[in-house]
């Protein structure tokens, strides 16, 4: 079996041994090349363990974090983004923060032609907060999708989605 040429790029699969860090790590996200840039499709993870700090209080907050992406050029490595999002557990944010915090580094490291981060936290004193942030690259569009998507957002059955 031939070795992929994006297998170089990665680091962090097939290692036996990592190192976990539990405070928020954006470097350890990888990329590889996308082989079908030409074609939209999408690319989904469902983080259902995701926690965070309240910046208050520093008690735990847990959420199922969605990331659904159009891929451009590059695409996020699975494993690096599970570390990523390990790397939240002693970081202290909002709810809110926390997903478009998680966005904005993904559009950094990856430039796709959208991407939306939706987070689904747990109840803490009676209330739970369900924060969703998106982005369409400007100027095309993916960002005439961003749009369409954000004010359709609340119309999907939330009972379909739902771990709690």
């Amino acid at each position: 079996m031939s070795r992929d040429k994006n297998a170089e790029e990665i680091t962090l699969l097939g290692k036996k041994k990592v190192n976990y860090h539990y405070d928020y790590c954006p470097e350890i996200l990888e990329t590889f090349q996308n082989k079908h840039p030409e074609n939209d499709y999408w690319v989904k993870f469902n983080c259902p363990e995701f926690t965070a700090l309240c910046p208050i209080t520093g008690q735990p907050d847990y959420a199922t974090i969605y990331i659904s992406y159009v891929p451009g050029e590059r695409m996020v490595e699975s494993k690096s983004l599970k570390l990523y999002l390990v790397s939240f557990r002693n970081h202290g944010d909002f709810h809110e923060d926390v997903v478009n915090v998680i966005m904005k580094d993904l559009i950094k490291l990856m430039d796709p032609k959208y991407i939306e981060v939706w987070g689904k936290f747990l109840p803490r004193g009676g209330i739970s907060i369900d924060p969703y942030a998106n982005y369409g690259r400007p100027g095309t569009k993916y960002e005439q999708l961003a749009w369409h998507r954000f004010e359709e957002h609340d119309l999907v059955a939330m009972d379909k989605v739902d771990n709690r």
